[in-house]
């Protein structure tokens, strides 16, 4: 049946069938066993997690935290930012590794012997594209320490439980591939209509005892379980003032995206296979990436009927739809065929992780084809910030403000320049070379100074130009 779940899907399936799991198994064996020791015995230890947790679905984990030794945590701290902010602790990465393995021997004595108590994060507030504020949570170094050596153990069984459709921060998996399997499945499914869905505030609502069942359902080491529901119930501090957090997970938190795509794996994913498979009347295809994620139905009943019981299931487990940014369009390769003949004018766009999706056509034959271009919004975002930052770096030597040019250019078609947005990134650099020559002839009441031929030199040498860095789609999810 072509309605099952990815990991289901034919043997053809380039939108879902394509990704293996090739980085979560990527250690492998090492043959240092002899004839009276077992095999497995001579395996790392990550590589035995994954296999026990392969063998058996079910199998439940007493005895994990014993794999946070002093060497892992010792790895977890060279893991971080070092340029991270400070959390209520003060202590910054530099400092904490002035005496490091003093500090991580205690650290790791308090860890075993349960005497190990996390910091509330320190909360800060971030704006939005749409003039609100997301809240911040700022960890503790100890607790970032712990919290990375944590999720590498928990990762070894989740890797092996996570659906391939799932790709919101996973090891060996990007926005990029979820991007490509968006287009893939619209192009070469059977895809009439788009789900584009958003949950309300995830990160804010997430049920803490909902959290810690699912967690139950693969691990049974109740030193394990403390330790998350210590992160869990830590609480914030905001101007010096603690405050409790009864649900919800710090966004920041080093943790706080495994916990994520383990509350959806339970609520979402395993729920939509059970669906599709037992409910649906034609194809369904999900792509997922942490709390946004996307879905393709064959035909308009399917789309209408998961909506309504997605809106109950959410409602059991203390989530709810984003209201606005929730939305059920027609689009396809019949889309704009079907909306002409009704008199409804061009099939409606949906933003999905930075791109507008747009109906289109090859130029070379005609055919059908998904057009990513640079949100607008996201662009004049990004070309306000450079402009903002340009006033106060002004008068600083031209080569400094380049190679600072040069960078934001360089990330920004890092992600943006795939095959059809040319355009926008072309629209990104030009931008941006108005606002280098607007804030060169502003250094100077002799505007004249800095010409059109000295500043073209300066934008050749700094600027790149613009070239498509990522493969079409269907290249990069050939099977």
């Amino acid at each position: 049946m072509k309605k099952l779940m990815n990991n289901g899907m034919p043997a053809g399936n380039p939108a879902e069938s394509m990704e293996q799991r090739t980085s979560a198994k990527g250690i492998s064996p090492h043959a240092g066993g002899t004839g009276a020791q077992h095999l497995e015995s001579a395996l790392p230890w990550r590589e035995r997690i994954r296999q026990a947790a392969q063998r058996d679905p079910g199998c439940r984990f007493t005895s994990l935290l014993h794999h946070v030794t002093r060497g892992l945590l010792n790895e977890a701290y060279y893991a971080l930012r070092r340029q991270a902010a400070v959390g209520v602790d003060g202590v910054d990465w530099a400092s904490y590794g002035a005496s490091l393995d003093t500090r991580l021997a205690d650290l790791h004595e308090r860890v075993q012997s349960g005497r190990y108590r996390a910091l509330p994060s320190k909360r800060l507030w971030i704006p939005k594209p749409d003039g609100r504020q997301r809240p911040l949570g700022i960890p503790a170094l100890e607790d970032k320490i712990v919290q990375q050596a944590l999720v590498w153990v928990l990762e070894c069984i989740y890797e092996e439980d996570f659906c391939n459709f799932s790709y919101g921060f996973r090891p060996g998996r990007n926005c990029h591939q979820a991007l490509d399997a968006v287009s893939v499945a619209i192009t070469q499914r059977k895809v009439s209509w788009i789900l584009d869905a958003d949950i309300q505030a995830f990160f804010d609502t997430v049920d803490h005892d909902h959290l810690m069942k699912f967690l139950e359902h693969r691990i049974a080491d109740s030193r394990v379980l403390c330790l998350v529901r210590k992160y869990l119930r830590a609480g914030v501090s905001e101007n010096g003032q603690w405050s409790q957090t009864v649900v919800g997970t710090p966004q920041g938190a080093v943790i706080s995206p495994l916990l994520a795509n383990i509350y959806l794996h339970y609520v979402l994913d395993l729920w939509v296979h059970w669906w599709r498979k037992h409910r649906a009347r034609g194809d369904v295809y999900i792509i997922r990436y942490a709390d946004d994620f996307v879905m393709g139905f064959q035909y308009q009943s399917d789309a209408m009927a998961l909506r309504c019981a997605l809106v109950e299931r959410f409602r059991q487990f203390g989530l709810a739809l984003h209201p606005t940014k929730t939305r059920l369009i027609e689009f396809g390769r019949y889309a704009a065929s079907n909306r002409s003949q009704r008199g409804q004018g061009k099939p409606e766009t949906f933003d999905f992780l930075g791109f507008t999706h747009i109906c289109s056509q090859r130029r070379s034959d005609g055919r059908y084809a998904v057009k990513r271009q640079t949100i607008a919004k996201r662009l004049r975002a990004s070309v306000r910030r450079v402009r903002e930052r340009l006033k106060w770096t002004m008068h600083k030597d031209p080569a400094t403000v380049g190679q600072w040019l040069r960078s934001v250019l360089q990330g920004h078609l890092n992600y943006f320049a795939v095959p059809g947005n040319t355009w926008s990134c072309n629209v990104f650099r030009t931008e941006i070379c108005r606002a280098w020559r607007w804030a060169l002839r502003r250094r100077s009441q002799k505007a004249r100074t800095m010409n059109w031929s000295r500043f073209n030199s300066l934008v050749r040498r700094w600027l790149p130009n613009i070239r498509v860095l990522h493969p079409y789609p269907n290249e990069r999810l050939c099977v």
